[in-house]
Parts: C-alpha cells; sequence; structure tokens
C-alpha cells in the first residue's frame, strides 16, 4: 500500500513525466502534420531528381533511388498515420512513436545519401559535383526547417546528410591525390563551411520551435485556468441565485402583505423601515431573476417564446407602466411613434425586460431634476429601429468598450448614487443577440446616450388583417 509520503516523494517525478508526456505529444503531432502536408512536394523533387538523372547520367541510378524513396515514403506515411491516430497518448507510445520516427528518418536519409554518393561516383572527381552537393545541402536545409520538433532525430538525419557531404571531397582527395593547395581540397573546406552553416539553421529553427512550444503550452495552461474559473462563476451564480430565490420569495411576500394592510393597520413608526425593506427586497428579487437569466443566457439555454408583436403597442404599454418610476425620478417621457403597426416576430416578456431596462437607465443618467427621455420607433428598409435617448452626461469615452459586460456601471467612474447591479445592458444585450437584432449606442459627451435597437420586421398576422376588414 502506497503511502502518503511515498506518493509526495514520487510527485516530481510523476510531474515531469506528465510534462515529458505532453512535450511529446505536441512534438509528434507537429513532426506529424508538416509531413503530411509536405508529401506532395517531395514526390515532386523525387520525380525531378528521376527525371534529371535518368536525362544526364543513369536511368538505373535514378530508378533505383525513386524506388528506395518510395518506400522511405511509404514507412514516413504509416509512422505519420499512426501518430495522427492515437488520442490518448502514455509514456510506451510517446516512446514508440519517437522509435519509429528514427528508423524512417534512418532510411530516408541514408536513400537520399547514397543517390548523392553514387551519382558524384558516376560525375568523376574533376566534376565538382555540383548536383550532389546541391541534393544533400538542399536536403539538409529541408529537414533543419520542417523537422526541427526532436532535436536527436534532426541530428540523426543532418549527421548522414553532412557525413555524406564530407565523404564526396574526401573521396576525390584519395581517388585524385592532389595536394592541399589543388581545387578538390578547396572543395573539402567548402563542404566545411556549407555543414557548419546548416548545424546554424538547425540550432535557429530548433530554439525558435522550443520557444514557440512553449509559449503555446502556456497559453493552454492559461486557457484551462479561464474555464474553470468560468465554470466555477457559473456553479457559482446558478447555487447563489437558486438557494436565494425560495426565502427571498417568501421574505418579499411577506412584505407585500404587511405593506398592504391585509394583516391590519401598520403603525406610523413602522411604515417607513417596512417601505424601505419591501423596495430593497423587490431590488433584491429582480437581482436574483437577472443573475439566473445571465447564468442561462452564458450557457446558452436562455428560452425564446418568439411571437408576431406589434412594436408600437408594446413600447406605448411600456412607457404607462413606466411613468411613475420616471416621475420618482423627475423625468419626463416622450414617445415618438409611427401612424402605421410596426411588426416583428419577438419575446413579448423579455422585449419587456430589454425596454425596462433601457428606460431604467435612461431615466437615471437623465439631466438631475430636468430630465429627458425619448422613445421612438421607425422603419428602416425590412428592420424596425428603437431608439431610446437621454439628455444626461453621457458615457465617458474611456467606458465603451465595457457598457454590455457584466457588472459595470458608467457612474461608478464618479459616484455611486444610481442604484443598479450593472446587469441589465449586459442582459438586455444577450437578449437582443438571441432574437436575431443588433443593439448600439451613441454618446455626446454633456448631451446624453441613445440606446438603438435594430430587429427584423415582419408581417401583419393574417388573423388581425381579416379582423380590420371585418
Amino acid at each position: 500500500m502506497t503511502t502518503t509520503g511515498e506518493i509526495l516523494v514520487k510527485l516530481p517525478a510523476l510531474l515531469a513525466r506528465e510534462d515529458e508526456i505532453w512535450s511529446n505529444r505536441r512534438r509528434l503531432r507537429d513532426y506529424a502534420r508538416v509531413g503530411q502536408r509536405l508529401f506532395g512536394q517531395r514526390l515532386i523533387i523525387y520525380v525531378t531528381m528521376l527525371v534529371l538523372t535518368s536525362s544526364y547520367y543513369s536511368w538505373q541510378l535514378g530508378a533505383i533511388f525513386f524506388c528506395v524513396t518510395l518506400v522511405s515514403e511509404t514507412i514516413d506515411a504509416f509512422v505519420v498515420r499512426s501518430i495522427l491516430t492515437v488520442r490518448c497518448w502514455d509514456v510506451h507510445k510517446v516512446r514508440r512513436a519517437v522509435a519509429m520516427l528514427y528508423i524512417s528518418t534512418a532510411i530516408s536519409a541514408m536513400a537520399i545519401s547514397y543517390f548523392a554518393i553514387s551519382l558524384a561516383e558516376l560525375q568523376g572527381a574533376e566534376s565538382g559535383h555540383f548536383l550532389p552537393m546541391i541534393v544533400l545541402f538542399s536536403a539538409a536545409i529541408f529537414a533543419a526547417i520542417n523537422n526541427h520538433q526532436f532535436l536527436p532525430i534532426l541530428a540523426l538525419r543532418l549527421i548522414i546528410y553532412v557525413l555524406a557531404i564530407l565523404f564526396i571531397p574526401l573521396r576525390d582527395i584519395l581517388v585524385t591525390g592532389d595536394g592541399i593547395g589543388s581545387e578538390t581540397w578547396l572543395h573539402f573546406f567548402t563542404a566545411i563551411y556549407v555543414t557548419m552553416f546548416l548545424l546554424e539553421c538547425a540550432r535557429s529553427f530548433l530554439t525558435s520551435y522550443t520557444a514557440h512550444l512553449k509559449s503555446r503550452k502556456a497559453l493552454e495552461e492559461e486557457h484551462e485556468r479561464t474555464k474553470a474559473a468560468y465554470r466555477a462563476k457559473t456553479q457559482f451564480l446558478a447555487t447563489v441565485s437558486h438557494e436565494l430565490r425560495t426565502p427571498l420569495t417568501s421574505i418579499k411576500g411577506a412584505l407585500d402583505v404587511l405593506n398592504s394592510g391585509a394583516l391590519g393597520p401598520v403603525p406610523d413608526r413602522m411604515k417607513g423601515p417596512l417601505d424601505v425593506a419591501g423596495r430593497n427586497s423587490h431590488r433584491l428579487a429582480t437581482l436574483v431573476s437577472d443573475l439566473l437569466l445571465l447564468q442561462r443566457a452564458e450557457s446558452g439555454k436562455i428560452e425564446i417564446n418568439p411571437e408576431a408583436a406589434d412594436l408600437g403597442a408594446m413600447l406605448r404599454d411600456i412607457v404607462d407602466r413606466f411613468g411613475p418610476f420616471a416621475e420618482s425620478m423627475k423625468a419626463e417621457i416622450y414617445l415618438d411613434l409611427p401612424s402605421e403597426p410596426l411588426w416583428s416576430r419577438i419575446d413579448p416578456s423579455r422585449f419587456d425586460q430589454v425596454i425596462s431596462n433601457l428606460l431604467s437607465n435612461a431615466a437615471k443618467f437623465s439631466k438631475e431634476g430636468a430630465g429627458h427621455v425619448r422613445v421612438s420607433l421607425k422603419a428602416s428598409g425590412d428592420k424596425a429601429r428603437i431608439a431610446i435617448s437621454d439628455n444626461g452626461e453621457g458615457i465617458p469615452e474611456e467606458f465603451h468598450d465595457k457598457v454590455f459586460q457584466e457588472f459595470q456601471q458608467a457612474a461608478q467612474y464618479e459616484t455611486r448614487r444610481h442604484e443598479g447591479s450593472g446587469l441589465g445592458l449586459s442582459i438586455a444585450k444577450r437578449i437582443v443577440d438571441a432574437h436575431g437584432g443588433r443593439i448600439w449606442f451613441t454618446a455626446e459627451p454633456g448631451r446624453g446616450t441613445t440606446f438603438t435597437i435594430e430587429l427584423d420586421r415582419d408581417q401583419e398576422p393574417l388573423g388581425l388583417v381579416g379582423e380590420q376588414a371585418a
């Protein structure tokens, strides 16, 4: 039985192994995707070499090279497919995949090197070996650019290519017996210079890829933390909202009964505290409802039951009900409706909440003591636009990108005299978005703010058309 102490001792090794698995899994998938993407490009290169070799040197060598590279590509394709089809990685699968990469890399690099050396032998020591050296140099650069995910595998491929690059001029030196001042030796020193350049390229690409991999891992870890925080927030909102709703409903109901006088006259000394308690219970009930709606909207479960509605009639009804609140805020409401009905498919109860939130904000943020709130409705092509304006100080420019975020209020930059949770505009936007509409605002410092809602227009219901004709 493993003790807690043994687990703590083994924990660093386990974490290191998990980190190794993550890193190698990423590297393997990146290697496989690159290999799969470049298959066609490699095939074109092989066909080109087959044509050149057959035309200028030996068709037998070209055919052998092409057949060997096809075998190598078949092995590579098998390895790539086996890597990309793995869904759950462990240490054994990672090691097996890396071992297969070693085998396919060795076969591929040796095939290309054998072809280049054989071609150099056909050319003879006096030719300079331009084509075979270019083949090896290009293959090494190609590997440094595209196969830098694993240092040992890249090193294996480059070692094979470098040995071939050095072997060709060394063989010429041995065959010709030229002195160190000859051009043959110059070719050898040039080959050394080229290998140093290749190694530097490989080091550069490998360093860049490693940094990119670390950055990507950090981003993924941050993404996971963000998702965990989001889940925790959603669960917290749901739990708190549901736990508050039941007792709050009871408290609010009891206060409403007391304030109504149904249980007898309320003593004068108790009217004030009971009235404050009643208003605040209503505010809490609204906040809980907003939190529940926000939680449903974030989880994509906001319920919309659209039906054809006369937007003008809806606005008139909401403004009539909103009158007492506007009077308490010393704000006058002006309603501008078209002579003909404008219809749209909306959920009336949800849109009632949207318009009420916008009217509440407009009244609260209008000019103190002389507030003007204007509500207008007009047609714009196949759209209907609702605009709600106030004559307040406007929304500060630095707050524009936060207007529709949760728990935000422009007034917090100046004062907290305006009551509210900061959820109204966020919920309004989510409801409008759920209807396929748009909501935006324009603000002028010192002259107020206008919120505009744009909805698709709908045809007047056939039943109503018949009733009007009758």
